[in-house]
C-alpha cells in the first residue's frame, strides 16, 4: 500500500488528485495540505510514503517544504504537480521522482506511483549530480537518464535504454516504453556508460544486454536488438569489433 499526501492551495485541484487516486489500487490518500508549513507539520503525523506537491503555495512552497524534507532520514518520494516547468531542475535537487504538468493526466500520475516504488534514495543522488548538485559523496555513474517529454521531466532507468541514436543536434533514447529525445551528445553517453553501450556506427550506441546478433544484408551488416523490430546499421569501421564481441558472448 503506497500512502500518499496530498499538498496544494487549491481544493479543487486537492479533490481531483483524491479522486484519480481513488482509481489507483493499493494507494491510499493519507491527508490533504493547503501550503508547505501545513505539510510539513502533517507529515509525522500521516507518515506519507508519497507526497503529491505543488509549487506555488502562499507563505512556504512545494520547493522550500521537499528541501526541508529531504533533510530527514528516509524522507518520502515528491512528486511535483505543477502549472509552470521552469522548476524541472529545482525539483529534481530535492529528491523529486517526477514532475507532472496540470492537468495531471491519469495514466501520467499512475507511471509516476510505480516510479516511485522502484526509485530508492541511492539512485535519485544520481539525478542530484546530473542537475548540478556534487554533494553525494558515493560517486559513480547515472542510473537514470533524465529526459524532457510532454509530461515535463522524464526519468529514463539506463537498465531498460536498447540504443541511443544520435540526429543532428539531439539524441533519439531507445527505450521499453517507446522513444524520447535527449539534450546530451553520443561522446558523453559512450564516456559514462561505454561499459554497458557498444558503438556500431559513429551515431549509434547499443545497450549489450539487448544484443541478440548481426546479419548480413546487402553490402551491409544489421544489428538485431531484443524486442526492437527495426535493425541498427553496423558501419564497416565497427563491423570486425563487433563480430568479436558477439562470438565471445
Amino acid at each position: 500500500m503506497i500512502r500518499v499526501l496530498i499538498c496544494d492551495d487549491e481544493p479543487l485541484a486537492r479533490d481531483r488528485l483524491r479522486r484519480m487516486l481513488e482509481k489507483v489500487p493499493a494507494t491510499l490518500c493519507v491527508g490533504e495540505a493547503e501550503n508547505g508549513q501545513e505539510l510539513l507539520e502533517l507529515v509525522p503525523q500521516a507518515h506519507p510514503d508519497l507526497i503529491l506537491l505543488d509549487i506555488r503555495m502562499p507563505g512556504m512552497d512545494g520547493l522550500q517544504a521537499a528541501s526541508r524534507l529531504s533533510d530527514g532520514e528516509n524522507p518520502p518520494a515528491i512528486v511535483f504537480c505543477t502549472a509552470y516547468d521552469e522548476h524541472a531542475i529545482e525539483a529534481f535537487k530535492v529528491n523529486a521522482v517526477d514532475y507532472l504538468m496540470k492537468p495531471v493526466r491519469q495514466e501520467d500520475l499512475e507511471t509516476a506511483l510505480n516510479k516511485a516504488g522502484r526509485i530508492n534514495k541511492a539512485q535519485m543522488n544520481a539525478v542530484r549530480r546530473e542537475m548540478g548538485d556534487e554533494s553525494n559523496p558515493e560517486g559513480g555513474e547515472r542510473e537514470y537518464i533524465s529526459a524532457r517529454s510532454r509530461r515535463g521531466i522524464e526519468l529514463i532507468p539506463v537498465a531498460d535504454v536498447r540504443y541511443f541514436l544520435a540526429d543532428q543536434k539531439y539524441v533519439t533514447v531507445r527505450h521499453s516504453q517507446g522513444e524520447t529525445l535527449l539534450d546530451e551528445t553520443l561522446k558523453d553517453l559512450e564516456t559514462e556508460f561505454g561499459d554497458r553501450f557498444l558503438r556500431i556506427h559513429r551515431n549509434a550506441l547499443v545497450a549489450l544486454n539487448y544484443i541478440e546478433g548481426m546479419e548480413h544484408k546487402g553490402n551491409q551488416y544489421q544489428l538485431r536488438i531484443q524486442g526492437i523490430e527495426e535493425r541498427l546499421t553496423v558501419s564497416r569501421r565497427h563491423a570486425s569489433a563487433v563480430k568479436k564481441l558477439l562470438q565471445s558472448l
